[in-house]
């Protein structure tokens, strides 16, 4: 699940160390047992910036095959808006800093991207991709 929140003309990403490479990445992570999406989103926004958000759409579902190691991966990125901030929260293990930046730096320092989802899931944020909430369900 990923989080993407513009504050300001900004977008809320992530500075991280993945196996000693410094990559930005948007707020996301993985399902904890028994979590829905739209939880483990909010988590996982609050766990890697010390941000808590508000969930207000669905930008889109991705899947990616990473070239050299062959894994596949699946986002879920969300649409959010931020309400608070705790700058005292700790940050998840390999989390090193939250960032804000415009997209214009976003773009910028594509090279530096976790992966192609990065700017994708973002692009379609900006340009204002969105389904409701109800798109997704959880069948507890």
């Amino acid at each position: 699940m990923a989080a993407l929140v513009l504050e300001a003309g900004r977008l809320l990403l992530v500075e991280e160390d993945v196996r000693g490479e410094l990559v930005i990445n948007q707020p996301a992570g993985h399902l904890e047992p028994e979590e829905s999406l739209v939880d483990a989103m909010v988590r996982e926004c609050r766990e890697e910036t010390g941000w808590t958000v508000e969930p207000t759409g669905l930008v889109g579902v991705y899947q990616w095959i990473d070239p050299e190691t062959r894994r596949q991966y699946l986002r879920v990125a969300f649409a959010a808006r931020p309400l608070e901030h705790d700058a005292g929260a700790p940050l998840d293990a390999g989390i090193l800093r939250p960032l804000w930046l415009t997209p214009e730096e976003l773009r910028a320092c594509r090279g530096r991207h976790r992966s192609p989802l990065v700017m994708r899931a973002a692009q379609d944020f900006l340009d204002g991709c969105s389904f409701p909430l109800s798109a997704t369900h959880w069948l507890a």
